[in-house]
Formats: structure tokens, C-alpha cells, sequence
């Protein structure tokens, strides 16, 4: 399956998002982490643009792309992403800007976006309390961000909604969505 990379948008240790996540995990395999509420993430100024202008001469060596080449390096993408403000959370964003990146994630072949990257498949792990009004805005952005700057073909969106809905089990729904995942990943 090649390397995984965990992109993990959860705030909660115990949430909901991050055990799906992570049964989904267990079923692929070793896999590296970035949890995104503990991420770096240097600050959009005009030294930061600076040294993303002239980062292509130094050959993208400064720390700042470190996740850059991390996400370039993975096969296989891992997103828990809980369904907050018909979205997803603010750090989710701010970590598909600072890794995308022209000249090392992706270039421009005839004014298109073309991947310089390894990622093949991209799994999209959601929860929501309530019910998940649209998928374009959360999981949409996501999917066409990948296929317009990665050309990937393979994703899957894995979801647990209504989970706060009072007469709701959440735990079924759980189970249900876990099973959705065995089914997948067989």
C-alpha cells in the first residue's frame, strides 16, 4: 500500500473522528502522524512569503517545508476532520496552504497543476453531531483540492453523523461506520 501519512484534524483526545481514524489505521498499517492541533504552523507574514519566494533556489531546504516533504512522501492520506461550521476545522486549511507548495508538492504543466507527489488514495474520516448538511464544503474542498494540484482518483469518505441527536445510539452508529471501513479495507 506504500507510506501512510495520519493527518489528524481532531481536537479531542477522545473524539469520535479519531477513534474511526484510527480503527481505519489499524486495518492499513504503519503509518506516520501530524497532529495538526500541535503543529508549528509559521505565521503567513511577509518573511514567510520571502522565503517561500526564493525557496526554489535553495532547493526548499528550510525547516518551514518540512511537512511539505512529509505530505510529497505519502502514498496513502489519512484525514480525521470532524464536521464543524459546515467544514471542517480552521487548522485543516491552514495545513493544506503550507504544503502546498509550487516547485516541490506540485508544478504547472500547460497552466494545470501536476503532482510532484506520491499520494495515490485519500481516506476522508468524518463525524458529525448533527446531520452533514453537504459534502461539498468539508470533504468536497478536500477531494477536488487533491484531484485539481494531485490528480488523485482514489478516495473514500468514511462518516458518522447525527451522533448527538437525542434518541440516536451513537455507539451503533459507530459500529456501523467501522464496519463501513472493514468493508473497505478487507
Amino acid at each position: 500500500m506504500g507510506s501512510i501519512l495520519f493527518i489528524n484534524a481532531a481536537a479531542r483526545k477522545e473524539s469520535r473522528t479519531l477513534r474511526l481514524a484510527k480503527h481505519l489505521l489499524e486495518k492499513l498499517g504503519s503509518y506516520d502522524e501530524i497532529r495538526l492541533y500541535e503543529a508549528d504552523f509559521p505565521k503567513t507574514d511577509e518573511k514567510f512569503l520571502s522565503i517561500r519566494d526564493k525557496a526554489f533556489e535553495n532547493g526548499y531546504k528550510d525547516s518551514v517545508f518540512d511537512m511539505a516533504r512529509q505530505f510529497c512522501d505519502a502514498e496513502t492520506i489519512v484525514i480525521a476532520a470532524p464536521y464543524w461550521d459546515l467544514s471542517f476545522p480552521a487548522v485543516l486549511k491552514q495545513y493544506l496552504e503550507h504544503i502546498n507548495v509550487v516547485g516541490l508538492t506540485f508544478g504547472y504543466e500547460n497552466g494545470m497543476p501536476k503532482s510532484l507527489c506520491s499520494v495515490r488514495r485519500v481516506y476522508y474520516v468524518q463525524t458529525a453531531g448533527g446531520m452533514v448538511v453537504s459534502d461539498e464544503y468539508g470533504f468536497g474542498y478536500v477531494k477536488k483540492f487533491f484531484e485539481l494540484f494531485y490528480q488523485v482518483g482514489e478516495f473514500e469518505l468514511i462518516k458518522a453523523q447525527g451522533l448527538d441527536i437525542i434518541g440516536n445510539d451513537p455507539e451503533k452508529i459507530l459500529e456501523d461506520a467501522m464496519a463501513q471501513i472493514d468493508n473497505i479495507i478487507t
